[in-house]
């Protein structure tokens, strides 16, 4: 299929780079046109239908309230078209603007919030994978918009500037009184630092289905929430790029050398 594979204008770039650190967030609008998105939209839900054709759940019951939150997992194994998201060039400067150019793809999922979903419990996704104290982003998530967003269908809710919090004991009693709703237009990424804290919003509306991708992308010294290895046939993997087998992480050396410089000719320790 054809994903527009473009980045974003210079002066575009700069105000989500200004936004993320300023409020933790950035919405990107336009990233994909309208045929691409009706087309991702349809290969999502073939991949929630191959998923329960493979008996993976849909529902998760220790996260969501009820079955109308729709969890589609392994889409990077499922259809190559997640592939190509994964790898876009928007998402990828500005991630690598946060988290430097050593970046690994840590997981990628999608959530469809149907009409009558429920919210989900607060968190950061940070604080998942990383012991606090959060003093540095150290993941990113991209949330690729193949709806409108916005309070009534469920958009994810978050609280301003809570990527300053290092701890989770900074986090008030109140916290639930501060969540603001994202608002994007189809088409549009939201970039999001890993230390804000957000929760999924309810879907109020009577036919409004909100559709959702997550692509979480942490610095190279982390473990992955998935095992990649274990995901991907071998016919899949085959088929990858050597770019791609290291943002995955599949090389052998998966992560030597990525936080550090090791060369010997560049820093020998006598002359």
């Amino acid at each position: 299929m054809a994903i527009p594979m473009q980045s974003p204008p210079a002066e575009i770039v700069a105000a989500a780079k200004a936004s993320l650190e300023e409020n933790g967030f950035a919405v990107v609008p336009n990233i994909l046109d309208r045929p691409a998105i009706k087309n991702i939209y349809e290969r999502l839900w073939a991949a929630a239908d191959e998923n329960q054709r493979r008996g993976v759940d849909l529902f998760m019951p220790a996260i969501d309230p009820n079955s109308s939150n729709v969890r589609v997992f392994y889409l990077l194994e499922l259809d190559a078209a997640f592939r190509e998201l994964i790898q876009h060039p928007a998402a990828l400067e500005i991630v690598k603007m946060v988290l430097g150019d050593d970046i690994l793809v840590s997981n990628f999922t999608a959530n469809i919030a149907k009409p009558g979903s429920g919210s989900m419990a607060l968190h950061s996704d940070q604080s998942l994978v990383v012991p606090e104290p959060w003093g540095a982003p150290w993941a990113v998530n991209i949330i690729w918009c193949l709806s409108d967003v916005y309070f009534e269908n469920g958009a994810t809710l978050y609280i301003p500037g809570s990527h300053r919090w290092k701890r989770k004991n900074e986090v008030p009693s109140n916290a639930v009184e501060m969540l603001k709703p994202f608002v994007a237009k189809a088409g549009s990424i939201i970039a999001m630092d890993a230390r804000v804290w957000h929760t999924s919003g309810a879907n109020i509306t009577k036919d409004q289905d909100r559709a959702l991708l997550f692509a979480f992308y942490s610095a190279p010294f982390l473990r992955q929430q998935v095992n990649w290895t274990a995901v991907f046939s071998k016919e899949t993997r085959d088929s990858f790029s050597p770019t791609f087998r290291n943002l995955l992480g599949l090389d052998i050396m998966a992560n030597a050398g990525k936080t550090s410089d090791m060369g010997y000719e560049t820093k020998p320790l006598f002359v």
